[in-house]
């Protein structure tokens, strides 16, 4: 690797952090608005995650006396840190990840348990009752979601015969399977999709939350900066994971079909990438609408034990299935 290309990766991976909190609270915003919509309300303006931080890290920031203070502040630090690591591992679009070689899809697996590891360890941290029971039941749905999620992203590494994300998003899944793998994406897309509101910790998976339960569960005692941290490390997650999505199931761009031709930049068409980020990001504003926003309208919360049963039994056997049908193709 030359000296301008490491030149070029360091500046990357610094710009996407910043990239991935703007577009993190962006779509949170119309995902309030368009909640509320779908809920006959008005809602919040779309830059109210914008006001929100910016007051949160204004406000002042109170550590618990019973608290353990180097975990409870280091815990939405590690949070923030990973869902920025799991983003630079990630193709944005007609863009190709920026640690492409460095990394693959297992690693950012592990990445993406880090935020609730994190925030379990701050509950449990701070020393309030509410948040340790909120700690527990973020624990436990982690290990529910996390196994569906790992067989749908072996299935396709598998598919794929790496699980190199680069290599992963350079063609779509679907051109590599006939009718029988397709029937088996269908259900591991399923599965997929019932992971994503699990994994933001959305309605109905917001038990660790519940704050008609617990009074905000797993987060009652943090207040300012840290808690504004923990705010931006969802957004952050929730652009990681659409993403990591897109890459898995529809990295296809305007590109792939037809060139507007065009001067071009840095040895890409002006033309075909501008359409190609549109393009992405219409298909990460459908996914958080369909995953997130949707479920959330229609479904009220489960109770723990019926959200960790839902991911155990019904999706694992769904996304077992798919897997099944992929590998059964391949094999024939």
């Amino acid at each position: 690797m030359s000296w301008n290309d490491l030149a070029l990766r360091v500046v990357l991976v610094i710009i996407i952090p910043f990239v991935g909190i703007f577009l993190g609270l962006l779509y949170k915003g119309f995902d309030r608005k368009i909640t509320a919509m779908m809920q006959s309300r008005i809602g919040p303006p779309w830059r109210q995650p914008f006001r929100d931080v910016s007051k949160l890290f204004m406000k002042e920031n109170i550590i618990p006396d019973n608290a353990v203070p180097w975990i409870f502040n280091g815990a939405p630090i590690a949070a923030l840190v990973a869902a920025f690591v799991a983003l630079v591992y990630l193709p944005l679009g007609p863009f190709e990840p920026v640690m492409e070689g460095y990394g693959d899809l297992i690693l950012v697996l592990y990445l993406l348990a880090i935020p609730a590891v994190a925030m379990a360890f701050g509950g449990l941290a701070s020393g309030s009752p509410y948040a340790t029971v909120g700690a527990q039941r973020e624990l436990v749905l982690m290990m529910s979601y996390e196994f569906p999620l790992a067989i749908a992203a072996v299935t396709i590494a598998w598919r794929y015969g790496s699980f190199s994300l680069g290599v992963i998003s350079s063609d779509p899944v679907w051109n590599l399977v006939g009718s029988m793998g397709a029937i088996g994406l269908v259900l591991v897309l399923t599965t997929m999709v019932a992971v994503l509101p699990g994994e933001l910790s959305k309605v109905p998976f917001d038990q660790a939350e519940a704050e008609t339960e617990l009074a905000g569960g797993i987060l009652v005692e943090y207040s300012g900066r840290n808690l504004g941290i923990f705010y931006l490390a969802e957004v952050v997650k929730m652009i990681v994971v659409g993403t990591l999505m897109i890459a898995l199931f529809f990295p296809h761009n305007i590109s792939d079909w037809y060139s507007f031709g065009g001067p071009e930049f840095a040895g890409l068409v002006v033309a075909d990438t501008l359409l190609d980020v549109g393009f992405f990001l219409l298909k990460l504003l459908i996914i958080i609408f369909s995953s997130v926003s949707l479920i959330r309208v229609a479904f009220s919360r489960f109770q723990i034990d019926r959200a960790s049963y839902f991911y155990w039994v019904p999706m694992t056997i769904i996304g077992l299935l798919g897997t099944f049908l992929v590998v059964l193709e391949g094999v024939i």
